[in-house]
């Protein structure tokens, strides 16, 4: 007959097994994300289905594990489903990197079928070690209950032991162990804790001559960790960085001297760098035109400061350093591993910019100055942050301008659909005076520029042809200003104003791409 110490010693265990389970478990969903957004992105549709099917896997589990712990109410029938569930987590990224090499070749070439098959076929590669996960909270309350009676505590015990483990599997992930280790070795670290938990309670519960049994799973996963852990995450032609941060999967490419940063799925260019030259033919140099929307003459030396929210590796700050000298430039760029990135790859080394890790909109509310071009980037593809976007947002911008200074919008869209940068339009006009929108020729880009003054596009026009006269005025910005004239586009009626309350960005997005993926032309996307 056991003692009662051995008993509670017991019992004090088999919590303890609860809270390493609920930590793992969130741990996977976070991990799951990481690994699939380094390849699909992190739109809302990704998450939306990781969460969905995770969720389902647990269902499951919960429903099979109260069966199965009815049929064998054993501790080490739980602790070997627990040694399982532990190891089968930690092979998910191993079995899971071919397919994601092989969806993040056919993400450049954007070829939706195979997309759709490998994000199916990882997303069930989870089914094994998340049902077995969900199985052991039956399994906990099964054995841990002695009397019928104390069927609500013991179960509500069970619940808040796992879901405070789960809050633990929340944080230690995303804040710690992806951005110190890698998605893989976060797998493997959780997985390998898991499977020695389990193993600790056979060993207290069968002795060590069961326990040596298992004890090829975590020889299996050092050696998986040893020889495989460190692989690069994409094989792309030109890559010289990659690496994973609190944020993104930052990817650094080098091709005929060009060098580009692209984040998560890399479908978006976020900034370039070139040793000479300036001109990429994107949305950056379009911000540089932003004051000439003024009466004219506008000279390049009435620009005073500059605020960029989003500076990823500072292609624009480095353009207008070029064109409008060492003017204090703020770049406010939420992941400081980008800048890291910036400051090493792309001369992101200019004296006058002061890049400042926090997000753009605190950060502007947080600041003294005041700036002649506010423009923002700040895009997460295919979603602009939507706290970026709202009337209270642009109230806040029109109060950092001077009294001749501009707003800039880089806004995303596709050739069927105008409906996110006639909405953000709509937006700006209920605060700005005058609104004049430019589409980034050869890409998915609108620019949406907002003056403080009332004004007129005759402006920019006139303000050309006096450039032109000046000798020392940036062919850059004469470019931009040719290409903004040739591609300016109707200014929408006004209509919806986005709100901190109401700002359904996401969903219009979402309705964007689904449209264009299944109406479009997605030989375009490419070019």
């Amino acid at each position: 007959m056991k003692s009662h110490s051995s008993t509670t010693n017991n019992k004090s265990y088999l919590y303890f097994t609860v809270f390493c389970s609920g930590m793992t478990s969130l741990a996977i969903e976070f991990c799951a994300s990481r690994l699939l957004g380094n390849s699909f992105g992190t739109s809302n549709l990704v998450w939306a289905s990781i969460i969905g099917l995770i969720l389902i896997y647990l269902t499951f589990g919960y429903f099979i594990g109260g069966r199965w712990a009815d049929r064998s109410p054993k501790l080490e029938t739980m602790y070997g489903v627990l040694a399982w569930a532990g190891f089968t987590s930690g092979l998910v990224p191993f079995v899971a990197r071919p397919v994601l090499r092989m969806a993040a070749d056919a993400f450049d070439q954007l070829q939706v079928g195979i997309l759709l098959g490998s994000f199916t076929a990882v997303l069930i590669l989870f089914i094994v070690p998340v049902t077995l996960l969900g199985t052991i909270s039956p399994f906990a309350i099964r054995l841990a209950m002695a009397d019928s009676r104390q069927a609500g505590r013991i179960s509500g015990q069970i619940y808040a032991i796992s879901t405070l483990g789960s809050f633990i599997g929340t944080f230690l992930p995303v804040l710690v162990l992806i951005p110190l280790v890698g998605t893989t070795f976060t797998f493997l670290v959780f997985s390998m804790f898991l499977t020695l938990v389990a193993m600790v309670g056979m060993l207290r519960t069968t002795g060590w001559r069961h326990t040596i049994k298992w004890a090829w799973m975590p020889v299996v996963l050092c050696i998986l960790g040893l020889l495989w852990g460190k692989g690069p995450i994409k094989v792309t032609r030109g890559e010289i960085y990659e690496r994973e941060s609190g944020y993104n999967y930052i990817q650094v490419i080098e091709l005929d001297g060009y060098r580009y940063l692209r984040l998560n799925e890399g479908q978006g260019i976020h900034s370039v760098w070139n040793a000479v030259d300036l001109n990429y033919g994107g949305p950056w140099q379009q911000f540089l035109i932003a004051p000439f929307f003024n009466p004219a003459p506008y000279q390049v030396g009435q620009v005073r400061s500059m605020a960029i929210i989003g500076l990823a590796a500072g292609t624009v700050a480095r353009q207008a350093s070029v064109v409008f000298g060492d003017i204090p430039i703020d770049g406010f760029e939420i992941d400081p591993a980008i800048i890291a990135v910036g400051r090493k790859y792309f001369d992101m080394n200019m004296p006058n910019l002061n890049a400042i890790a926090q997000d753009g909109r605190v950060g502007l509310e947080h600041s003294d100055q005041t700036y002649t071009i506010i423009g923002v980037d700040a895009y997460r593809p295919p979603y602009i942050p939507p706290h970026l976007i709202t009337l209270e947002f642009f109230e806040l911008a029109r109060r950092h301008l001077t009294e001749d200074g501009v707003l800039v919008v880089n806004v995303g869209r596709s050739p069927i659909d105008r409906t996110l940068v006639n909405q953000i339009a709509s937006t700006i006009r209920s605060v700005f005076p005058s609104i004049y929108i430019v589409d980034v020729p050869e890409s998915f880009n609108t620019m949406i520029y907002a003056t403080m003054l009332p004004t007129e596009l005759a402006n920019l026009q006139a303000n050309l042809d006096f450039l032109q006269t000046e000798i020392l005025t940036p062919e850059l910005l004469i470019e931009s200003m040719q290409v903004a004239l040739f591609n300016i586009q109707p200014t929408p009626s006004t209509g919806v104003v986005y709100t901190d309350d109401w700002s359904p960005i996401e969903w219009v997005t979402n309705s964007m791409v689904l449209n264009y993926v299944l109406f479009g032309d997605l030989e375009e996307i490419g070019h």
